[in-house]
Protein backbone atom coordinates (compact mmCIF):
# COMPACT_ATOMS: atom_id res chain seq x y z
CA UNK A 1 0.00 0.00 0.00
CA UNK A 2 1.08 3.73 -0.81
CA UNK A 3 0.22 5.20 1.91
CA UNK A 4 -1.29 9.47 2.32
CA UNK A 5 1.98 10.38 3.09
CA UNK A 6 2.83 12.96 5.85
CA UNK A 7 -0.75 15.06 7.45
CA UNK A 8 -0.95 18.05 7.74
CA UNK A 9 -0.31 18.68 11.81
CA UNK A 10 3.61 19.06 12.65
CA UNK A 11 4.86 16.44 14.56
CA UNK A 12 6.67 17.02 17.54
CA UNK A 13 10.53 16.13 18.37
CA UNK A 14 9.55 12.95 19.98
CA UNK A 15 7.51 11.44 17.18
CA UNK A 16 10.53 12.51 14.84
CA UNK A 17 12.95 10.52 16.41
CA UNK A 18 10.15 7.35 17.05
CA UNK A 19 9.36 7.41 13.12
CA UNK A 20 13.01 7.58 12.34
CA UNK A 21 13.99 4.71 14.30
CA UNK A 22 10.70 2.54 13.91
CA UNK A 23 9.58 3.92 9.90
CA UNK A 24 12.34 4.40 8.10
CA UNK A 25 15.72 3.22 10.16
CA UNK A 26 13.76 -0.18 10.49
CA UNK A 27 12.43 -0.88 7.15
CA UNK A 28 15.73 0.57 5.41
CA UNK A 29 17.73 -2.61 7.33
CA UNK A 30 15.29 -5.08 6.05
CA UNK A 31 16.02 -3.53 2.67
CA UNK A 32 19.71 -3.22 3.12
CA UNK A 33 19.30 -7.41 3.79
CA UNK A 34 17.51 -7.94 0.88
CA UNK A 35 19.61 -5.88 -1.61
CA UNK A 36 22.44 -7.78 -0.16
CA UNK A 37 20.88 -11.31 0.02
CA UNK A 38 19.84 -10.64 -3.59
CA UNK A 39 23.03 -9.86 -4.73
CA UNK A 40 24.83 -12.66 -3.02
CA UNK A 41 22.79 -14.83 -5.02
CA UNK A 42 23.06 -13.19 -8.63
CA UNK A 43 27.21 -12.96 -8.46
CA UNK A 44 27.90 -15.72 -5.73
CA UNK A 45 25.09 -18.95 -6.25
CA UNK A 46 23.60 -18.14 -9.71
CA UNK A 47 26.89 -16.44 -11.11
CA UNK A 48 24.46 -14.85 -13.98
CA UNK A 49 26.29 -14.21 -17.09
CA UNK A 50 24.63 -10.78 -18.92
CA UNK A 51 27.05 -10.38 -20.98
CA UNK A 52 24.90 -10.74 -24.25
CA UNK A 53 22.49 -8.04 -22.93
CA UNK A 54 25.02 -5.78 -22.39
CA UNK A 55 26.88 -6.52 -26.35
CA UNK A 56 23.47 -6.49 -27.38
CA UNK A 57 23.54 -2.76 -26.45
CA UNK A 58 27.22 -1.98 -27.48
CA UNK A 59 25.99 -2.95 -31.04
CA UNK A 60 23.34 -0.76 -30.58
CA UNK A 61 25.43 2.25 -29.77
CA UNK A 62 25.59 5.89 -32.63
CA UNK A 63 26.75 8.84 -31.95
CA UNK A 64 23.51 10.56 -31.30
CA UNK A 65 22.47 7.42 -28.85
CA UNK A 66 25.93 8.72 -27.26
CA UNK A 67 25.43 11.98 -26.77
CA UNK A 68 21.75 11.67 -25.73
CA UNK A 69 22.61 8.81 -23.17
CA UNK A 70 25.33 10.93 -21.60
CA UNK A 71 22.67 13.52 -20.91
CA UNK A 72 19.91 10.94 -19.47
CA UNK A 73 23.00 9.19 -17.55
CA UNK A 74 23.89 12.61 -15.94
CA UNK A 75 20.64 13.09 -14.54
CA UNK A 76 21.28 9.98 -11.77
CA UNK A 77 24.87 11.83 -11.23
CA UNK A 78 25.37 12.42 -7.16
CA UNK A 79 25.85 15.95 -7.72
CA UNK A 80 23.21 16.75 -10.06
CA UNK A 81 20.55 15.09 -7.81
CA UNK A 82 21.42 16.67 -4.51
CA UNK A 83 21.24 20.07 -6.23
CA UNK A 84 17.68 18.67 -7.65
CA UNK A 85 16.44 17.73 -4.41
CA UNK A 86 17.35 20.64 -2.80
CA UNK A 87 15.46 22.29 -5.16
CA UNK A 88 12.44 20.65 -5.07
CA UNK A 89 12.26 20.44 -1.57
CA UNK A 90 12.73 24.41 -1.23
CA UNK A 91 9.81 24.54 -3.79
CA UNK A 92 7.61 22.32 -1.81
CA UNK A 93 8.80 23.88 1.15
CA UNK A 94 7.17 27.15 -0.13
CA UNK A 95 4.18 25.52 -1.12
CA UNK A 96 2.99 23.83 1.65
CA UNK A 97 4.85 25.32 4.66
CA UNK A 98 5.29 22.36 6.23
CA UNK A 99 8.98 21.03 6.79
CA UNK A 100 7.75 17.65 7.23
CA UNK A 101 5.97 17.43 4.26
CA UNK A 102 9.07 18.85 2.18
CA UNK A 103 12.09 16.72 3.00
CA UNK A 104 10.25 13.37 1.47
CA UNK A 105 12.57 13.79 -1.70
CA UNK A 106 15.56 14.14 0.39
CA UNK A 107 14.72 11.58 2.74
CA UNK A 108 14.50 9.04 -0.27
CA UNK A 109 17.52 9.93 -1.34
CA UNK A 110 19.61 9.80 1.90
CA UNK A 111 17.89 6.27 2.58
CA UNK A 112 18.50 5.26 -0.66
CA UNK A 113 22.15 6.57 -0.75
CA UNK A 114 23.09 4.87 2.58
CA UNK A 115 21.77 1.08 1.79
CA UNK A 116 23.14 1.38 -1.97
CA UNK A 117 27.11 2.73 -0.73
CA UNK A 118 26.75 0.10 1.76
CA UNK A 119 25.42 -2.85 0.10
CA UNK A 120 27.41 -1.83 -2.97
CA UNK A 121 30.60 -2.51 -0.72
CA UNK A 122 29.48 -5.95 0.30
CA UNK A 123 28.24 -6.73 -2.21
CA UNK A 124 31.63 -6.54 -4.82
CA UNK A 125 30.20 -7.12 -8.14
CA UNK A 126 32.41 -5.87 -11.18
CA UNK A 127 31.18 -3.93 -14.04
CA UNK A 128 30.15 -5.55 -17.27
CA UNK A 129 33.17 -6.76 -19.38
CA UNK A 130 32.72 -4.18 -22.34
CA UNK A 131 33.62 -0.82 -23.70
CA UNK A 132 32.42 1.53 -20.95
CA UNK A 133 31.75 5.21 -22.50
CA UNK A 134 32.04 6.87 -18.98
CA UNK A 135 34.75 6.51 -15.98
CA UNK A 136 33.76 4.15 -13.09
CA UNK A 137 32.89 5.38 -10.24
CA UNK A 138 34.53 3.82 -7.07
CA UNK A 139 31.21 1.92 -5.89
CA UNK A 140 31.01 -1.81 -7.30
CA UNK A 141 28.47 -2.15 -9.98
CA UNK A 142 25.46 -3.75 -8.24
CA UNK A 143 22.43 -2.37 -6.96
CA UNK A 144 22.84 0.95 -9.54
CA UNK A 145 23.49 3.77 -8.21
CA UNK A 146 22.67 6.43 -10.45
CA UNK A 147 19.21 4.55 -11.06
CA UNK A 148 18.32 4.11 -6.99
CA UNK A 149 19.15 7.97 -6.66
CA UNK A 150 16.86 8.99 -9.47
CA UNK A 151 14.34 7.04 -9.06
CA UNK A 152 14.31 7.78 -4.74
CA UNK A 153 13.95 11.22 -5.62
CA UNK A 154 11.93 11.14 -8.43
CA UNK A 155 9.24 9.09 -7.63
CA UNK A 156 8.70 10.96 -3.87
CA UNK A 157 8.11 13.90 -5.88
CA UNK A 158 5.82 11.83 -7.84
CA UNK A 159 4.19 10.62 -4.58
CA UNK A 160 3.93 14.07 -3.20
CA UNK A 161 2.61 15.46 -6.27
CA UNK A 162 -0.21 13.82 -5.78
CA UNK A 163 -1.60 17.17 -4.00
CA UNK A 164 -1.03 19.06 -6.97
CA UNK A 165 -4.91 20.01 -7.61
CA UNK A 166 -4.67 20.77 -11.46
CA UNK A 167 -5.28 17.20 -13.11
CA UNK A 168 -2.66 17.97 -16.11
CA UNK A 169 -0.61 19.81 -14.12
CA UNK A 170 0.00 17.02 -11.88
CA UNK A 171 -0.44 13.77 -14.58
CA UNK A 172 2.06 15.90 -15.86
CA UNK A 173 4.96 16.05 -13.26
CA UNK A 174 4.34 12.32 -12.71
CA UNK A 175 4.96 11.15 -15.72
CA UNK A 176 8.37 13.03 -16.07
CA UNK A 177 9.16 11.69 -12.82
CA UNK A 178 8.49 8.35 -13.96
CA UNK A 179 10.24 8.49 -17.45
CA UNK A 180 13.48 10.25 -15.62
CA UNK A 181 14.47 7.57 -13.54
CA UNK A 182 13.66 4.75 -16.51
CA UNK A 183 15.82 6.58 -19.08
CA UNK A 184 18.20 6.62 -16.44
CA UNK A 185 18.30 3.07 -16.18
CA UNK A 186 18.25 2.14 -19.56
CA UNK A 187 21.27 4.81 -20.31
CA UNK A 188 23.67 3.10 -17.44
CA UNK A 189 23.35 -0.17 -19.24
CA UNK A 190 23.79 0.97 -22.52
CA UNK A 191 26.72 2.95 -21.66
CA UNK A 192 28.29 -0.03 -20.58
CA UNK A 193 27.95 1.08 -16.38
CA UNK A 194 25.92 -1.67 -14.93
CA UNK A 195 24.16 -5.31 -16.04
CA UNK A 196 20.45 -5.15 -16.59
CA UNK A 197 19.75 -6.61 -12.83
CA UNK A 198 21.87 -3.66 -11.45
CA UNK A 199 19.35 -1.61 -12.58
CA UNK A 200 16.22 -3.58 -11.73
CA UNK A 201 17.86 -3.75 -8.77
CA UNK A 202 17.96 0.00 -8.38
CA UNK A 203 14.40 0.43 -9.78
CA UNK A 204 13.30 -1.91 -6.57
CA UNK A 205 16.08 -0.08 -4.41
CA UNK A 206 15.26 3.43 -5.21
CA UNK A 207 11.02 2.95 -5.10
CA UNK A 208 11.62 1.39 -1.64
CA UNK A 209 13.45 4.39 -0.45
CA UNK A 210 10.68 7.02 -2.14
CA UNK A 211 7.41 4.68 0.17
CA UNK A 212 9.94 4.74 2.98
CA UNK A 213 10.40 8.31 3.15
CA UNK A 214 6.43 9.12 1.79
CA UNK A 215 5.44 7.54 4.76
CA UNK A 216 8.14 8.49 7.13
CA UNK A 217 5.03 9.64 9.84
CA UNK A 218 1.86 7.91 10.89
CA UNK A 219 -0.60 8.87 9.55
CA UNK A 220 -2.31 11.31 12.32
CA UNK A 221 -4.99 13.59 11.00
CA UNK A 222 -7.84 11.49 10.58
CA UNK A 223 -7.36 10.32 14.31
CA UNK A 224 -6.49 14.20 15.53
CA UNK A 225 -9.58 15.20 13.64
CA UNK A 226 -11.91 12.73 15.77
CA UNK A 227 -10.50 13.56 18.89
CA UNK A 228 -10.70 17.57 17.88
CA UNK A 229 -14.13 16.99 17.47
CA UNK A 230 -14.89 15.19 20.03
CA UNK A 231 -13.77 17.74 22.27
CA UNK A 232 -15.84 20.48 20.24
CA UNK A 233 -18.94 18.77 21.40
CA UNK A 234 -17.90 17.89 24.76
CA UNK A 235 -16.86 21.89 25.36
CA UNK A 236 -20.86 22.83 23.43
CA UNK A 237 -22.25 20.42 25.42
CA UNK A 238 -20.55 21.60 28.95
CA UNK A 239 -21.18 25.60 27.75
CA UNK A 240 -24.57 25.00 27.63
CA UNK A 241 -25.45 24.02 30.67
CA UNK A 242 -28.00 23.08 33.16
CA UNK A 243 -30.51 25.23 31.47
CA UNK A 244 -30.01 23.47 28.05
CA UNK A 245 -31.29 20.37 29.83
CA UNK A 246 -34.10 21.55 32.00
CA UNK A 247 -35.59 23.47 28.76
CA UNK A 248 -35.73 19.63 27.01
CA UNK A 249 -37.68 18.61 29.74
Amino acid sequence: MIGHGPGTTAPSPSLVGRSMLRRVLLPATVLWIAVVGTGFLIVDVIGLDERAVSEAFVDMRTSTLDSVTAVVSEMGNTQVLIATCVLIVAFIWWQSRQWWFAMVPALALGVEALVFLTSSLVVGRSRPDVDQLDDAPPTSSFPSGHTGASTAVYLAFALCATRIKNTGLRVTVQVICIIVPLGVGVSRVYRGMHHPTDVIAGFAVGATCALIAWNWLPARDAAEGVIAATAHDDSAGASAGPGAASRTR
